[in-house]
């Protein structure tokens, strides 16, 4: 992504005065933003909105993702998770990343309801209040798989929060079910089965040039926001992501932002949830078609960081989500407009940046305390609906 001009500090003074009185910036203020090199100005002014909406609390959570399956029909250029289905099906412990799972010698691989459930269960044994499911689009899985995961979970874990299946997800199991259904009588299935809130992912970039050039076979925009619309007013809250630093402009950078805050807005006027956070995802290039690609470099992160939080007034928190943005540069973004670092994680197969090419990806609560106190923190377990966790021992 490329600034098409440079933009000296005395420019910024106008949107510092928006900041500080709380005005809404438009398109024109966030290139403004993007093309100006004076990148501490830029940190100071969304850490002012960070700590006026949050002080210097910034949470974690306890969690632990699950990826069921890489199989999928779709092949994104910027995923390197995707797996083609093959002819003869998988084969049982033929996966290296999953030797108990079905899966075949190029690393493809589905798990069965007990494998989920066990993880969830290992989740809840080391203190986990959610669990994160999302997967490929996989051919043959019938519908009835995802609810008996719901209910499976539900039943073998009541405590625990499911969010799960981006919206992309949610829209391919309204195409398989049979007789098809809607995606609102898909979210009703789920949410009775157990489902709790809607991961972000998927969105990518709203924008017709990109969703063509790099994602082209994917939903896009509409079917994006129609998901997260009928989770909103079905009470189901959700999360936003942006991946950028691919084949993206500044320009689509901030138009999607803006098209997240347009939603917003309608959902706290019309319905009874909303986005609980964005969570910018820094694009790695690594194995993926676009691999020739440099990526985002660290001020990149950090400059897109603070965007994100001066444009989205409406969105409470703003997730740096350190298995791609890294674990030192996510700490560093806590004096940027961060305040929520995800959590432990555990293991994670879309990108392996931190796994050193494997899927274990965890920070420890006490390390992730520990960041958070470095940046000057307070550090606070929250639940996926961001409500805090009581401490039930002396906090390191």
């Amino acid at each position: 992504m490329k600034a098409e001009q440079r933009v000296s500090v005395a420019d910024l003074a106008d949107i510092s005065r928006k900041v500080e009185a709380g005005e809404r910036l438009t398109v024109e203020d966030g290139l403004r933003l993007y093309a100006s090199p004076d990148i501490h100005t830029l940190g100071e002014l969304a850490n002012r909105v960070r700590e006026r909406l949050h002080g210097r609390n910034t949470y974690y959570n306890v969690n632990r993702h699950i990826n069921y399956s890489n199989y999928c029909v779709l092949r994104c250029k910027f995923c390197p998770f995707y797996r083609p289905y093959p002819r003869e099906g998988p084969r049982i412990g033929a996966c290296p990343t999953e030797p108990a799972a079905s899966g075949d010698e190029n690393g493809g691989y589905e798990l069965s309801i007990e494998q989920i459930v066990q993880r969830a269960r290992e989740a809840v044994d080391r203190g986990a209040t959610e669990v994160h499911i999302v997967g490929g689009l996989h051919p043959k899985l019938p519908f009835e798989y995802y609810v008996d995961m719901c209910r499976s979970i539900r039943e073998a874990c009541p405590g625990l929060h499911i969010k799960a299946f981006t919206a992309v997800e949610i829209i391919h199991l309204s195409r398989i079910a049979r007789p098809r259904m809607s995606v609102r009588e898909v979210l009703e299935r789920l949410r009775e089965a157990g489902l709790g809130s809607l991961p972000g992912g998927g969105a990518e970039i709203f924008d017709d040039r990109v969703h063509d050039e790099a994602f082209r076979g994917k939903v896009g925009e509409e079917g994006w926001f129609d998901v997260h619309r009928t989770a909103h007013e079905l009470g189901i809250f959700s999360n936003a992501t942006m991946l950028y630093g691919h084949v993206e402009t500044a320009e689509e950078r901030v138009r999607h932002l803006i098209k997240l805050r347009e939603h917003q807005d309608w959902a706290i006027a019309n319905a009874s949830a909303r986005f609980n956070c964005v969570v910018p995802l820094s694009f790695i290039p690594d194995g993926s078609a676009l691999a020739h690609m440099p990526g985002p470099t660290g001020l990149d992160d950090l400059r897109t960081l603070a965007i994100v939080r001066v444009m989205l007034d409406n969105i409470a928190h703003i997730k740096a989500f350190w298995i791609m943005q890294t674990p030192k540069l996510a700490q560093v973004s806590l004096n940027w407009g961060v305040d929520d670092l995800d959590g432990t994680v555990v293991y994670y197969d879309i990108t392996k940046r931190e796994g050193k090419g494997t899927t274990h990806q965890e920070l420890t609560v006490d390390r992730l305390r520990r960041m958070i106190r470095e940046a000057g923190g307070r550090p606070v377990e929250r639940d996926t609906l961001y409500r805090p966790v009581p401490q039930t021992q002396a906090a390191p």
